[in-house]
């Protein structure tokens, strides 16, 4: 499982020109799924998450998290974060998890997130989405179960 964690003051995702998602602070979280990830790793990556301390206190060091700020969570399926980029012109897909295995835990992930109480929105699971989005800072943070 792969998370591109991006600090926002504002994200939105939109699926043929409607908003289907959309937050004000907190972040943006691109997750790409991969063969063996499991249920375990699903949760840890939530909990990483939800606990991060990036945002800044009243002495500009990044030591608030999305609950002290009153922030929430967009969460995006992005199935080409799998992808290897290593030979070839062209990204191989080998890693990605199937989509029809994919979706369940990306559901997974953004219900683990709900239960560790943050507030999340969703784009649409393999559709051609658009996203926009602030990024503030910028912040921008991977994570990698390893």
């Amino acid at each position: 499982m792969k998370l591109v964690i991006q600090r926002v003051s504002r994200a939105a995702v939109r699926v043929k020109g409607r908003t289907v998602g959309e937050i004000e602070l907190g972040f943006l979280v691109l997750v790409g799924l991969e063969r063996g990830d499991t249920e375990e790793i699903v949760q840890r990556a939530a909990t990483r998450v939800a606990s991060l301390r990036v945002f800044e206190d009243q002495q500009g060091k990044m030591n608030l998290g999305l609950d002290e700020v009153g922030g929430a969570v967009l969460a995006v399926s992005q199935f080409t974060l799998a992808a290897s980029i290593k030979k070839g012109r062209r990204p191989g897909f080998d890693r990605a998890m199937p989509g029809d295995q994919a979706e369940p835990f990306f559901d997974a992930f953004v219900e683990c997130l709900r239960a560790e109480g943050v507030p999340v929105e969703t784009g649409v699971f393999g559709a051609m989405m658009d996203v926009e989005l602030v990024n503030s800072g910028p912040v921008t943070l991977l994570w990698e179960d390893s």
